[in-house]
């Protein structure tokens, strides 16, 4: 059985450092044989999250997404840091998706990068986005993949060119494709 992987960027910004990762870490899955679907946040419009808001007006696509959530076997979040967090696209993201019914976080072993233009690789926005993720409920590869300084980060056809990251790239599929919750 073909397991299956969502992955998502926690930006939209056009020419995004964190999205070029992204995108490498998804060839890295499909590599090993993981059915893969990119998507990007800026397909699902969510409001500023407002729990006044949430009875009439929780939007579709907070369901659609957590159902997408619900049905992977890996999710996959590489986010930049903001202000030494999790970015706010992806925190109001988080917010609607722990408000549905799906599962969403009950299923998929979950990996968290970050690329960051200091060099300490977006660790602290990591570190956020692994806390609040633990504390809904997700399983987490321990590899933390945090890459900087981002101006020196990848070549030309995005790849990382700092082995070490290359390493902890492959380290973390070899988690996402090996670790299960089981008969969770």
């Amino acid at each position: 059985m073909t397991r299956t992987a969502l992955t998502l960027c926690g930006s939209i910004r056009t020419g995004s450092q964190n999205e070029i990762l992204r995108r490498y870490v998804s060839l890295k899955l499909r590599e090993a044989g993981v059915s893969v679907e990119d998507i990007s946040l800026g397909d699902y419009a969510m409001p500023v999250f407002n729990e006044e808001l949430e009875a009439d007006h929780t939007p579709e696509a907070a369901g659609l997404l957590a159902q997408k959530f619900a049905a992977a076997d890996i999710v996959v979040v590489i986010s930049p840091e903001y202000n030494a967090g999790a970015t706010p696209l992806l925190v109001n993201t988080i917010a609607w998706l722990s408000r549905q019914k799906h599962g969403q976080f009950r299923h998929a072993v979950f990996g968290i990068g970050a690329v960051s233009s200091g060099k300490y690789g977006g660790i602290n926005g990591i570190l956020h986005a692994r806390d609040t993720l633990s504390k809904l409920g997700a399983l987490l590869a321990p590899t933390l993949l945090g890459v900087g300084p981002a101006a020196q980060a990848f070549d030309a056809d995005g790849v990382p060119t700092e082995p070490a990251v290359r390493g902890k790239v492959e380290q973390m599929v070899k988690e996402l494709t090996h670790f299960s919750r089981g008969g969770l």
